[in-house]
């Protein structure tokens, strides 16, 4: 374990080797050309170092910045003026005698979050100064959590968003939905911007940003953050901000942890006993004679021995999971940098799935001049999924009687002959497997600050570059259960370029503020691919690296292209930071619209904030803090369309004639030329609020939006040669209500305690489909109803014997389920369908308590997601359960225990029934404990700063839910889904992954 974790850093380390001469020369920028120098450190009230803080000589006009240990040099003499300030603390003057040592402890302002500067998108702001929905993500979430993918940060954090882990293969991103959903059939995921440039649309995703490079994380919800993003606004914006270098001599941090990961709730299968007990029951439920105690010839060998298999064991494994990440930045007032690089190593709990990345940053600021900065933000990503892997499902399928090996040691094929259903669930770690991905992103920066009358005007060029590659393959032989031996290779790559031109003025006017941005942008992305597959190997040696060698050949190239310019002005005016006004228009020009309606749009929005607090009539409420009322409304869009969709295509294909193969082509896509965006209008209110000295903060909003022009695929005439075209045609609404409140519940000297509390509320409903006022029930989209929903019978227990079941429904018989006759015509037919509730949650919340006890920390997170309901897979394996083994907690009814929420074993569930669940949950999501080393305990042993801490995810999950785990997507046999949210793993029935439970522990340590 030692040498696992020692090998990883010690490459970390060699890698920045050569960068360690930067603090040679970065010492030199302290060199004082007075005779009196003051020296010193820069502290808050629990003595840890604030690095950024500005030290000035009020005589002498003189600046330095604290370091990242918070460490200063200043030139001064005895009766001049140090004035200390940073942003959310008190300033702090002192005047000099005779020190040459001056340590200074800065004390937080009551209102510091007013203060805070948060980003907006194309810019920050003041947090007093902001009009619209932008929530920041708490840091400490950003810092002490061991997630491969920020989003997991977010979780349960922040109102309104919903994140959900339906998967926890290693290295998969969650899925992200700000207040519900707008769209049915286009994406609903967030747009992503990264250090101002877009992330999204260029082939990557969050999961090549390293968490330990985020500096913050901004969320944009109402029209007046997103509008500025135009035909990607109508989801939600992510805004994430990396770190970047601060003046001061260089700094060296390590940030590293190490752990395990455990299934959080394993659905066990049904021991030998049971599993026997089982096959006998369902042999007298279906009047079979019993010939031998288990179902298969296969079985009886070991049935005999006595000797079981437990199949989930031998398919799980422990998990583990380590990260080091190491950084170095500093530079002078001038030249300011930034530099890291990280390792991620995750063996996941299931055999063969792993997960490894490496990356590397570079972010860079240059004052070139008085008027002239230019930097850049440089990182590659390297991210690696290869590996055969096992398959849970069919583990928990597996007979305990099953044999796992053959007798010369190799995998048996078919463990319950002659059963040919399932097969070995460790085949897959027989084949190769590469899935590889690597993001080469490159994007910098040239700002002009123009001087004299011309004060307060900037221009700002931004040129972002992505080179996204993707290499993918795999070989399947005869170890695996193909005596052909099949190959398949998939390479292709994604080139992203970003332009953008801003002009910002700012400008004072007694007390008139006003502050522009312009903007003009153009993206382009440009997506090619190379398929290639054979099947017919003579042997298995060579596969994926020969696939030449394979009897039959087929191969398959692509190519599309993706661009979008646009404009954007904006105009935000206070007076005396009392009165808000923002008003913003954006226009974009895609390319993926039709040629007969013009491709641009214009998406406007305004906002208004009253900062009530600075009314003169508001100064003797002492109790209020803060009361700031703000109001939006405005227009965003959703591209929606994919590349190509509004022409008419059609498909190569093979077929025989005269005896020959020949090309020939089939219809694939009706074109049309009129599609455009869909449309989202939003209004919005929201009230921020301080109270009791600022003892009790946070905000209440509320917001709806409609959405227009949805795009829904229209049923045709097969005889047209096309079955569907899609359409601008829907409608839905969204309403919701949201509440953060944090409080200070104790402070004292010693011990302090605060929580922090987050609610929201979503009520997603369809108002128009088609135009005509009718459902769609082929795709159960019913008007009036959310999105999503389970269509389905309403279940009411167990058909008993001495049930008279001749009238309702004629096919059952003791045992069977019994439904709801919902439209009381005496009989159970598909008109009884009914709904029976959503799959998203009606409202989530979470609620994080963290203690202070002198330099000891305690955080516990604690989530929900209520009203949910979702089909569970695992109450229901079809005509399968007399041939398989099933959970052990999922009961089956019998005529001795009666049961009323399980069928009998001989039930066939003609009607398709999908045993609609309570997927609702309470979890304690996130536990650490950490401590930070005081300043006296630093010095003596020469660092800047040390931090350890223990960590704890999914400690625990509360629900009605029998399966795997609530959250979880759960895939049939045989079921797929190429449209995975991360291509390095398909969301199929051979990727079913549980739920997670991980327990690390970990250090951050910076050097002098």
């Amino acid at each position: 374990m030692l040498k696992n974790l020692l090998y990883p850093l010690g490459r970390i380390f060699g890698l920045f080797a050569i960068l360690l001469s930067i603090s040679i020369s970065g010492n030199s920028l302290y060199a004082q050309t007075q005779n009196t120098e003051i020296s010193g450190v820069i502290l808050d009230v629990k003595g840890l170092p604030i690095p950024g803080a500005t030290i000035k000589n009020e005589k002498t006009a003189k600046v330095a910045i604290s370091d990242g240990n918070g460490r200063y040099k200043i030139a001064a003499a005895k009766g001049e003026t140090l004035v200390v300030t940073f942003i959310g603390y008190a300033p702090k003057t002192i005047v000099l005698e005779n020190q040459t040592q001056l340590n200074f402890s800065l004390a937080e302002e009551s209102d510091k979050t007013l203060n805070e500067v948060v980003v907006v998108g194309y810019g920050t702001q003041k947090r007093s100064d902001v009009t619209g929905s932008v929530v920041s993500v708490p840091k400490a979430r950003l810092s002490q959590l061991p997630v491969t993918n920020v989003l997991q940060s977010i979780e349960g954090a922040v109102a309104g968003v919903n994140i959900s882990t339906t998967s926890s293969v290693p290295g998969s991103q969650p899925n992200a939905l700000i207040r519900g959903q707008n769209s049915i059939s286009a994406s609903a995921g967030p747009y992503v911007v990264v250090d101002g440039v877009p992330l999204s649309k260029t082939g990557g995703s969050l999961n090549d940003i390293n968490p330990n490079d985020i500096a913050s994380v901004e969320v944009l919800k109402d029209a007046s953050a997103t509008a500025i993003y135009g035909t990607n606004g109508s989801n939600g914006v992510i805004l994430v901000t990396t770190k970047r270098g601060t003046a001061g001599k260089p700094v060296i941090r390590y940030s590293g942890y190490a752990g395990i990961d455990n299934i959080a709730h394993t659905l066990e299968p049904r021991s030998g006993v049971e599993y026997v007990q089982k096959y006998a029951d369902f042999l007298k439920q279906t009047n079979q004679t019993q010939t031998r105690p288990v179902p298969n010839v296969g079985e009886l060998a070991a049935y005999n021995a006595g000797t079981t298999t437990d199949w989930i064991d031998e398919s799980t494994q422990q998990g583990k999971i380590q990260d080091h990440n190491v950084s170095i930045s500093g530079g002078s007032p001038d030249v300011k940098y930034f530099i890291s690089g990280d390792y991620l190593d995750q063996k996941g709990v299931i055999k063969g799935y792993q997960f490894n990345r490496v990356s590397l940053r570079s972010n860079l600021d240059i004052n070139v001049t008085s008027f002239l900065t230019v930097g850049t933000s440089l990182f590659l990503t390297s991210n690696k999924f290869d590996g055969g892997r096992a398959n849970l499902l069919l583990a928990s399928a597996m007979s305990p009687y099953g044999q796992q090996y053959e007798a010369n040691g190799a995998y048996k094929i078919f463990p319950m002959a002659p059963e040919l259903l399932y097969t070995n669930p460790l085949l897959g770690l027989k084949t190769t497997q590469i899935n590889r991905t690597t993001n080469i992103n490159g994007n910098g920066y040239a700002e002009i600050k123009f001087p004299g009358v011309l004060t307060g005007l900037k221009y700002r060029f931004n040129a972002g570059y992505t080179y996204f590659p993707e290499r993918r393959g795999s070989y399947v032989g005869r170890l695996a259960n193909d005596n052909n031996g099949t190959a398949s290779s998939f390479n292709a790559s994604t080139n992203s370029y970003t332009i953008e031109n801003i002009l910002t003025y700012a400008k004072d006017i007694e007390k008139h503020h006003f502050d522009f941005t312009a903007l003009y942008s153009a993206q382009e992305r440009k997506f090619n691919s190379t398929t290639a597959g054979a099947i017919g190997f003579i042997n298995d040696e060579l596969g994926l690296d020969n696939i030449g060698a394979g009897a039959t050949q087929t191969s398959g190239t692509y190519r599309d292209r993706y661009g979008l310019n646009s404009q954007m002005g904006r105009l935000f005016y206070s007076y005396d930071s009392r009165y808000l006004l923002t008003l913003t228009a954006r226009r974009d020009g895609s390319s993926v619209f039709g040629v007969n309606t013009t491709k641009y749009g214009v998406f406007p929005s305004a906002a208004i904030g009253w900062n009530i607090t600075n009314e003169s009539f508001m100064k003797n409420l002492k109790a209020i803090n803060n009361l700031k009322l703000r109001v939006s409304y405005g227009k965003t869009g959703n591209e929606a369309v994919g590349v190509y969709r509004t022409i008419t295509t059609e498909n190569s294909v093979r077929s025989p004639f005269n005896g020959i193969s020949t090309i020939g082509v089939l219809p694939a896509n009706l074109g049309n030329t009129l599609l455009q965006w869909e449309t989202t209008k939003t209004a919005n209110i929201g009230l921020d609020f301080g109270l009791f000295d600022n003892r009790i903060s946070g905000s209440i909003e509320a917001y709806q939006n409609k959405t227009s022009g949805i795009l829904l695929n229209r049923a045709l005439p097969i005889i047209t040669g096309y079955g569907q075209v899609l359409e601008n045609v829907g409608k839905t609404t969204n309403n919701g209500l949201e509440l953060t409140l944090n409080s200070q519940n104790f402070r004292g000297k010693d011990f302090r305690w605060e929580t922090m509390v987050v609610f929201a509320t979503n009520k997603n409903k369809i108002t128009d489909l088609f135009g005509d006022g009718k459902d769609d029930l082929g795709n159960r989209l019913f008007i009036g109803k959310p999105i999503n929903v389970i269509y389905d019978y309403q279940m009411t227990g167990i058909w008993q014997t001495g049930e008279d079941v001749s009238k309702q429904d004629p096919t059952a018989r003791p045992g069977s389920l019994k439904f709801a006759d919902i439209n009381g015509d005496g009989r159970i037919t598909p008109d009884d369908r009914t709904i029976l509730g959503q799959t998203a949650p009606k409202w989530t919340g979470g609620i994080t308590n963290t203690f202070h006890y002198r330099n000891i920390n305690l955080s516990v997170f604690i989530q929900t997601a209520q009203g949910i309901t979702r089909n569970n897979p695992d109450l229901t394996y079809g005509d399968e359960t007399g041939r398989r083994n099933t959970p052990a907690e999922i009961g089956y009814w019998t005529p001795e225990n009666q049961s009323q929420t399980r069928p009998a074993l001989s039930y066939n569930n003609t009607l398709g029934y999908g045993y609609a669940s309570d997927a609702s949950y309470t979890r304690i999501k996130d536990v650490t404990l950490s401590y930070v080393f005081t300043q006296k305990i630093l010095d003596k042993l020469h660092l800047g700063s040390l931090t350890v801490y223990a960590s704890g995810r999914n400690l625990a999950t509360f629900t009605n839910w029998i399966g795997w785990d609530p959250e979880q997507t759960t895939y049939g046999r045989g079921t797929g889904n190429s449209n995975s949210n991360q291509q390095a793993f398909a969301a199929d029935w051979t990727n079913n992954y549980p739920v997670t439970r991980t327990f690390v522990i970990g250090l951050n340590v910076s050097l002098r």
